[in-house]
């Protein structure tokens, strides 16, 4: 890893981890790294900050440079949730009820996001 920041468990056993080089690493059970998402995705960070997984194993991403948070399924394109009101989201946490938790640090706050249409 190359400047390892933030670090979320998955489903799984594995975990997630942003780097500060720009990327966000997902790793198994047996701490063998699965795969990185700039490389699954063709998706390119600013400066990757939190992580978190969701119920349905998606792995969300906020994006300190970039003032957004990605949502990353585990199959199909990466999805934008948040593209404004954000100056510098460090932190992220998801709830099974479908909100997102964005703690901004340039606010001082934690935003609250729904990003899910079906009911858990």
């Amino acid at each position: 890893l190359q400047g390892p920041c933030y670090i979320s468990p998955v489903p799984n056993g594995g975990f997630v981890v942003s780097e500060e080089c720009g990327d966000v690493k997902v790793f198994t059970s047996s701490r063998k790294l699965l795969c990185s998402l700039s490389s699954k995705y063709g998706h390119r960070f600013g400066n990757p900050t939190g992580v978190c997984v969701d119920v349905e194993g998606s792995i969300l991403v906020a994006d300190e440079q970039r003032r957004m948070v990605h949502l990353f399924p585990e199959h199909g394109a990466p999805v934008c949730l948040v593209s404004a009101g954000l100056r510098r989201p460090v932190g992220v946490a998801c709830s099974s009820f479908g909100h997102l938790f964005v703690a901004d640090a340039g606010e001082n706050c934690v935003k609250v996001f729904k990003y899910r249409v079906r009911p858990p």
